[in-house]
């Protein structure tokens, strides 16, 4: 085997990442170390400060996401605790509180179409 060269290899840890402020959602930040894809799909890190909302969205492909540390509560009321993983179905629409804030491993199969049915990147 050869040795993975620079380029070919990432590594951030969480404790001192810099996390991309999104525009849309005050307060939220998303860490996405692939760049091959669209920001919003496949493996991220999503962090949202006390207090904080997601923007409403409906999801294209499957979303799955595990709590790291923090609650948070979809605006159906279904709250998500620290250890919790969740699976939400291609079509689903929600948006998210987290009063205290959280921090959330996510897998995105397809990225989210905002309200305004376009496409989230």
């Amino acid at each position: 085997m050869q040795k993975i060269s620079e380029g070919k290899r990432r590594v951030v840890n969480l404790r001192e990442a810099v996390f991309e402020q999104l525009e849309e959602e005050v307060g939220t930040g998303i860490l996405q170390l692939n760049t091959n894809v669209a920001r919003g799909t496949g493996f991220y890190i999503y962090r949202m400060e006390p207090g904080a909302s997601s923007s409403p969205h409906k999801h294209i492909g499957v979303e799955e996401f595990y709590i790291i540390e923090g609650e948070l509560i979809d605006n159906d009321g279904t709250k998500y605790n620290t250890g919790d993983v969740v699976w939400l179905d291609a079509g689903t629409e929600h948006n998210s509180t987290s009063p205290a804030g959280c921090t959330i491993v996510v897998f995105s199969e397809k990225g989210e179409l905002s309200p305004m049915n376009k496409i989230r990147e």
